[in-house]
């Protein structure tokens, strides 16, 4: 896949996970904010301060997400974002870290 093809996919899973934290954060009760600035995406847990960092790392082609429980990376694979250690998907994945650091079960809606 080419820069520019790569670069389009992850806009759009940074804008699908966005739309998801706004529902999850409903659906749970949770006080969450999130801020996006280019490629990274900063999602803070107001009650307890903590932070999930979610961005792009264009040249290697993955998705990196770096929460209190440590740092993961997703690349695209048969249409999935997968972790390229235990091939867990990138949305389950930040429902169970969301989860944990919010305090109270988080899922992404879709």
């Amino acid at each position: 896949m080419s820069e520019t093809e790569f670069l389009a996919l992850a806009e759009a899973v940074l804008g699908q996970i966005e739309t998801g934290l706004e529902q999850a954060g409903v659906d749970a009760d949770v006080d969450l904010e999130f801020s996006r600035n280019g490629n990274v995406l900063e999602i803070e847990f107001v009650d307890n301060g903590s932070k999930i960092i979610v961005n792009t790392q264009a040249p290697m082609q993955e998705i990196w997400v770096a929460a209190r429980s440590g740092g993961f990376h997703y690349r695209l694979i048969d249409g999935s974002w997968r972790n390229t250690r235990d091939g867990s998907e990138l949305f389950a994945s930040l429902a169970a870290l969301a989860s944990a650091q919010g305090g109270a079960p988080l899922s992404w809606p879709g």
